[in-house]
């Protein structure tokens, strides 16, 4: 929707984009947290890290989640240079969040490597994510979308988180599709090392525009 179609004032637009940017950090945290369970159970199942690691990353996503509804649920009508120190913060950690999810990426990717046990097909996880390929990219949109109406950084900062589990869940359906169609097990861990890379580049980057 166009809000240059009402005559709102700044405060009321304003006042409006906090109320999507929660709703929005609420889906997040209900989702993931809904998408790492179902994803803890089906990598047990099958036997499969790179399941188990997708469903701790939805949980980092959820904590990501968590700190939007933190800045947007309890933190407004603060006086402007409160309100700046409040976003700082959260920005700050949401950039940790890339680095601690990145880290735990990379493990599990090793790990996987050198313990040469290839997980079970998985048609529970695979459709997991397909599930998550859709939901990650309409956030992002949205999240991208209210960050600039807002002139929110640590909102945009959780919409690069989306995008990075958007990513994360394209080597998930790669590394499970490889290996149920042609065996090849060595497709999963192999992506999930460059996107290991990816998540601390974002992660430094996220730091790094919150300096003054």
């Amino acid at each position: 929707m166009d809000y240059n179609e009402f005559p709102m004032s700044d405060s009321t637009l304003s006042a409006r984009a906090r109320r999507i940017a929660l709703r929005l950090s609420i889906l997040t945290v209900g989702y993931n947290l809904l998408e790492g369970g179902v994803s803890l159970l089906a990598g047990g199942w099958a036997g499969s890290i790179a399941l188990v690691g997708f469903g701790l990353d939805s949980f980092m996503e959820s904590l990501s989640g968590a700190i939007m509804i933190w800045r947007f649920g309890f933190h407004r009508d603060l006086p402007e240079e409160a309100e700046e120190r409040v976003e700082r913060r959260a920005v700050r950690l949401v950039g940790v969040t890339f680095f601690l999810l990145g880290a735990y990426v990379a493990y599990e990717s090793a790990s996987k490597i050198m313990d040469h046990e290839p997980p079970k097909a998985s048609l529970l996880g695979i459709a997991i994510a397909l599930a998550s390929l859709t939901v990650m990219p309409t956030l992002y949109l949205l999240k991208r979308r209210t960050a600039g109406r807002l002139g929110s950084s640590s909102l945009w900062a959780d919409a690069k988180q989306s995008l990075a589990c958007m990513i994360l869940s394209g080597a998930l359906l790669l590394g499970l599709g490889a290996n149920a169609l042609f065996g090849f097990w060595q497709a999963d861990p192999l992506v999930g090392l460059g996107v290991a890379l990816y998540l601390f580049r974002e992660g430094w980057e996220t730091i790094r525009e919150d300096r003054p």
